[in-house]
């Protein structure tokens, strides 16, 4: 199928939240009449960080890990399998809106999880609030299955799955969207416009400020031309895909063999920096689930 375009217009979406670490509130209000599906209420809030995988530069390899996904506590090691979660009460006495209603009625209470899918040298996340989720990013070709093995890690399936967020036009990242599209029969894509001449099927293209699954979508070009981030304020989650990555550890760029833009891409990183958020998600690397603003910043303040 050809891609399907939608235009939107950006917010100021670089402005940061005072303070930093996990921030637990009441979801934000949609920002846009267009955003699909955002979340507000209170509730409890739980993260689910998986066990490290090997890095890997962004490219078109078709290797997979047959592995899977597996549950840490966040802060564990390779040998520990266990789960935790923080958990906090908050309410909105300004009204609910219609999908608040909704979500109440089908057993939503605004709990935020995510789980990473390993797909060898490159990641997949799904995000999940109550019985709904979000895909960002589908691997390479062939990696439907063990996308749907971490929704199955979160007790959901394909039909659950509202957005798939694909947050560029690489090959190891948008491998599978097809099959995954074909199994997500209830899914909008989304991914930024500037990309879409690269991805095949009906994908809504993305400038910046859009609200998809209750995440703010920000512009990070360099890495490839429509690269999108999104944040969500609310967990202090970040989800870059290659507009940074891991190493040791640490916030690094991108590859540059693989970065059409490295004036671009550090421009994005900057950006990046001024937010507030404890926990980094990158298509390349271990996720940082402490402080990860704070390496940012860092990352940035070396160029």
């Amino acid at each position: 199928m050809s891609g399907h375009h939608r235009h939107h217009r950006a917010h100021d979406h670089y402005s940061s939240n005072p303070g930093g670490g996990l921030i637990i509130r009441p979801l934000p209000r949609l920002r846009s009449r267009r955003a699909f599906l955002g979340d507000l209420g209170g509730g409890a809030l739980a993260l689910a960080v998986l066990t490290p995988v090997a890095i890997a530069a962004c490219s078109t390899d078709d290797s997979t890990d047959e592995s899977g996904t597996t549950a840490s506590t966040t802060g564990g090691t390779d040998d520990e399998t266990t789960s935790t979660s923080t958990t906090a009460t908050a309410s909105d006495s300004s009204g609910a809106s219609e999908s608040a209603v909704a979500d109440e009625a089908a057993g939503d209470t605004s709990e935020l999880r995510w789980t990473r899918a390993n797909l060898g040298f490159v990641s997949a996340y799904v995000v999940a609030r109550g019985n709904r989720a979000a895909i960002i990013d589908t691997g390479t070709a062939g990696s439907a299955e063990t996308i749907g093995q971490s929704l199955a890690d979160l007790g959901l399936t394909y039909s659950d799955v509202e957005s798939v967020i694909l947050t560029h036009n690489h090959g190891d990242h948008v491998g599978s969207i097809g099959d995954v599209l074909t199994m997500a029969v209830n899914a909008n894509a989304y991914a930024g416009e500037a990309d879409l001449g690269g991805i095949d099927g009906d994908v809504t293209g993305l400038v910046g400020g859009e609200d998809v699954f209750g995440m703010e979508m920000l512009a990070t070009p360099g890495h490839t031309p429509g690269s999108m981030s999104a944040i969500d304020r609310t967990a202090g989650l970040l989800i870059a895909g290659d507009a940074l990555t891991i190493d040791g550890g640490r916030a690094a760029e991108p590859p540059a063999q693989f970065t059409a833009d490295a004036d671009g891409a550090r421009d994005s990183i900057r950006n990046l920096a001024a937010l507030t958020f404890n926990t980094l998600l990158v298509g390349h690397g271990d996720p940082i689930d402490t402080g990860a603003d704070r390496s940012v910043a860092d990352l940035a303040a070396s160029f």
